[in-house]
């Protein structure tokens, strides 16, 4: 294809988004209204993963060691922990930081501090903390303590009791609904994507009715596939450019507003979400735009390139 003869078709697409006038901006609008629906599922998905997050990071695997066991063999264990893939941090809390701990948390308490004070010694023992990178991993790393590997021989004798057992069904059941909640989001997303794609496509195809007749000549008078299908999609460009730039403008303020109220409600400041990630979501947006307006076009034209 020549240079001529791609300005001529972008040259088209242009003459036909013009004459198109009411009809092109309403396709516009739809498409404006499909990319605001994939804009609030980028901000639902945000909000999700966030949450999600949140969760996350309140659960953990925490080991409690005697009052006897020695630091170096608790580090040693701490150490062998961090080299396992499902591991993402391992934290160590000496016997000493645990009853400082305890003292800060019942300082109101007196009857439990003077019980304490009596007794001398410090009755409690250091502990590990350890959070895996995913939910559904804190049984494999449960399992590993009981195992008979080489990392964690003779580690048996200084473990006061590991907490995973009594917290198993919480977290069985928070891998479920984490699980569910991330397919419903799919779904959701999903049915919203395919509806917002047919209403476009019948919109579109409404738009380029109006030419139905200019095509009939066209292809009477020899010209290709490519030279009839061009306009259109050079018309379906500018539909999704129009349309990101009017759902990009829209959203400013909507973030603004959601960042300034509802950040206490969902628990993430979604004006800041949409100033850092911008321009990734200006690119999915205009990516988006551009292919309904293409393809739309594509499969509306084609109806009367078969006849």
């Amino acid at each position: 294809m020549t240079m001529t003869t791609l300005r001529r078709i972008i040259k088209g697409g242009f003459l036909n988004f013009k004459r198109g006038g009411i009809v092109s901006w309403a396709a516009v609008l739809v498409v404006t209204i499909t990319l605001s629906v994939i804009t609030l599922i980028i901000f639902l998905q945000a909000v999700l993963h966030f949450s999600l997050s949140q969760i996350k990071d309140k659960v953990d695997v925490t080991i409690y060691f005697t009052t006897s066991a020695p630091e170096d063999k608790i580090l040693a264990l701490k150490s062998s922990l961090e080299q396992l893939p499902e591991v993402a941090n391992v934290s160590y809390t000496s016997a000493a930081q645990a009853l400082q701990l305890f003292r800060d948390r019942h300082q109101n308490d007196y009857p439990t501090i003077q019980a304490l004070d009596e007794i001398g010694a410090n009755p409690l023992g250091g502990y590990l903390n350890v959070k895996a990178k995913e939910v559904s991993e804190y049984e494999s790393i449960a399992n590993f303590m009981k195992s008979d590997n080489a990392l964690v021989l003779g580690s048996a004798s200084i473990v006061d009791k590991v907490n995973y057992y009594q917290n198993k069904l919480v977290i069985d059941r928070l891998n479920t609904i984490i699980g569910g909640a991330q397919r419903l989001g799919f779904l959701l997303t999903f049915v919203l994507v395919i509806i917002s794609i047919i209403i476009t496509f019948n919109t579109i195809r409404l738009a380029i009715f109006i030419s139905k007749e200019e095509i009939g000549v066209m292809r009477l008078v020899g010209a290709s596939k490519m030279h009839v299908r061009g306009p259109f999609m050079t018309e379906g460009v500018i539909y999704g450019i129009v349309a990101t730039l009017i759902t990009m403008f829209i959203f400013w303020p909507i973030g603004f507003w959601l960042g300034k109220n509802m950040t206490d409600f969902l628990g993430i400041n979604l004006y800041n979400y949409y100033l850092s990630n911008f321009f990734q979501i200006f690119a999915i947006i205009l990516l988006s735009g551009i292919l309904l307006g293409v393809i739309s076009s594509l499969l509306a034209v084609r109806r009367y390139l078969n006849k």
